[in-house]
């Protein structure tokens, strides 16, 4: 027989009914009481999770459907046979939308648990089937290893726009969800299945892995909830996303200025000005700027030259796909430098920084499949204008819906005129949601001394969220906790012509849930590793750098395997 709306927070002293007729309860003489059966997959439908054992407030949760998967692929790419269970977490504000979450339950468990992280503004739940961002094909998915997955929609279900949506910002209660109430609600919720369906006090690892606003969302578990997380992955991570917004809003009023969006053939000419000027600065023209600070301080897109011819169009005026006039030189520099706020932010944010904008790609013409994904996380087809065209830059629409939905909450506003630098009468409802959404506290001493570790990898091409501001991140944590502290639980990597989540250019897969794992639970330091490129040149390999460290050419080898290049800093 099954139970219908059992609380799962009770379940340590609850058995299920057949259980119960068995074995009454207790023995009748004051000893201890059953230790409680692990639960059928479809015994968990139906079952309820109490309000006060989600950490959060929430009006409690629900599991609405639970049905076992079978078994499917093989080799690395296999899915062992699962108990898929969906969930909602019902919010207290009766007017806010709920938390939808899976939780994959693997028939064969490893005794651990991995949540992934979203992207964008959610709205969607991650596939809990999936592979940590930038994993390898060679190796199993967390849960093709046996753990215990979940995920959560962050508490909103997004409408066409997908990642882009942010309508949900007019309700209080849902942008503390995603700016990261979710995480703490969606954890204690799955764990709760997952103690109930094993019948386990908890797993003995919880790890977390997400990329973007997922990369977002792993430094704040670390940050915020250090006591539920044994490790995180994050990669490129959205990490002071409310600073993120305000840049992606000076980006987004110049491009939108006459005459200053590039055209994709127009970035191609910048991308090869870039390439030929900076990618030997690594010790080889391999394709690849490794090097990209040195390329940052040398070019200039004014002086810069594209197959001997200057780069610049004559005059300064728009000639054409074949060079930049003036008024696109300067869109690509605000790109490539920092925003600096004149106002105070609650988050303690004075700046955000530029983009390594020389040698990205921001969307070129290129035959890749990849390449209509890398065009539409970044500056996609269509100039910025209001209303703001779905085929606008990603962050330009996602400046769009900040300004209407979350600053504003007025749909008719026109995010074009709001000044990010001086937002006048906006100016303390910006700062108020730089505390929710910012992520850049640097003393994680609670996540260190309880023995976690993080990974943390950027690509250099990102033209979605700056890899200096990983940087800069990392920067701030060596600082605060020291060099050395901050060595026994972190390491950062950043990878050379990697895009954001996707590139044709150097397309990485590594890795890096072994990595975290043997650090974690055998001490392991992370070794001397390889990240692999699946696009740009199936199968080249690179050493993984720990930053500010850069794959250097060794002066012979093949230019396509890790071992002809050391890490170095010169």
């Amino acid at each position: 027989m099954r139970q219908p709306q059992r609380s799962l927070g009770h379940l340590a002293l609850l058995l299920p009914l057949s259980a119960v007729l068995v074995g009454c309860g207790g023995n009748g003489d004051g000893g201890s009481p059953p230790a409680p059966l692990p639960l059928a997959c479809a015994d968990l439908n139906g079952m309820t999770i109490a309000a006060a054992d989600i950490g959060l407030p929430t009006t409690g949760a629900l599991v609405t459907a639970a049905a076992t998967v079978a078994a499917t692929g093989s080799g690395a790419g296999a899915t062992p046979e699962f108990c898929r269970v969906s969930a909602s977490i019902s919010p207290v504000d009766a007017t806010a939308p709920k938390i939808m979450l899976q939780v994959a339950l693997p028939a064969v468990w490893n005794n651990k648990a991995m949540m992934f992280g979203g992207g964008g503004y959610n709205g969607t739940i991650p596939s809990v089937t999936g592979n940590v961002p930038a994993g390898p094909t060679a190796q199993a998915t967390p849960l093709g290893r046996g753990y215990a997955t979940f995920a959560s929609d962050s508490g909103h279900q997004a409408t066409a726009l997908g990642s882009q949506d942010g309508s949900f910002g007019v309700n209080d209660e849902a942008v503390r969800n995603f700016s990261g109430d979710a995480l703490k609600k969606t954890r204690d919720v799955a764990l709760a299945i997952i103690k109930a369906r094993y019948a386990v006090g908890a797993p003995t690892k919880a790890y977390f892995a997400g990329g973007s606003t997922g990369g977002r969302e792993a430094l704040a578990v670390a940050q915020k909830w250090p006591q539920d997380w044994d490790g995180v992955i994050a990669l490129y991570p959205a990490g002071a996303a409310a600073s993120l917004d305000l840049q992606f809003g000076r980006i987004t009023r110049a491009l939108a200025q006459p005459g200053a969006y590039p055209s994709p053939a127009k970035r191609k000419q910048l991308y090869d000005a870039s390439m030929q000027a900076c990618d030997a600065l690594d010790g080889v023209a391999d394709g690849l700027i490794s090097d990209i600070k040195a390329c940052n301080a040398r070019f200039d897109p004014m002086t810069a030259t594209v197959n001997g011819l200057p780069l610049r169009c004559a005059g300064g005026l728009d000639q054409g796909d074949s060079c930049l006039s003036d008024a696109q030189i300067a869109a690509f520099n605000v790109i490539n430098t920092p925003i600096t706020f004149g106002y105070p932010l609650a988050s303690g944010e004075t700046q955000y920084p530029g983009f390594n904008t020389w040698g990205t790609d921001f969307g070129i013409p290129n035959a890749s499949p990849l390449q209509p994904t890398v065009s539409a996380l970044s500056l996609k087809t269509v100039q910025p204008a209001n209303p703001m065209p779905t085929g606008a830059p990603y962050g330009s629409v996602f400046w769009d819906q900040w300004v209407r939905f979350f600053v504003t909450r007025d749909p008719n506003f026109n995010a074009l005129t709001l000044d990010p630098q001086n937002p006048g009468a906006y100016q303390e409802r910006i700062s108020a949601l730089s505390a929710l959404q910012d992520v850049n506290k640097t003393d994680l001493t609670a996540f260190q001394s309880r023995g976690g570790k993080m990974l943390i990898a950027h690509g250099t091409g990102d033209a979605l969220v700056s890899t200096r501001a990983t940087a800069q991140y990392v920067d701030r944590v060596r600082t605060t906790m020291g060099q050395a502290r901050a060595d026994t639980f972190l390491r950062y990597y950043e990878i050379p012509g990697y895009g954001h989540a996707v590139s044709s250019v150097f397309n990485a897969a590594w890795d890096s849930l072994s990595t975290l794992e043997n650090w974690v639970e055998k001490s392991t330091l992370p070794p001397n590793q390889t990240v692999t490129d699946t696009a740009g040149v199936p199968g080249r390999t690179r050493p993984l750098c720990d930053y500010p460290a850069y794959p250097r050419y060794n002066g012979s080898g093949d230019i396509n395997v890790a071992a002809s290049f050391s890490c170095s800093t010169q």
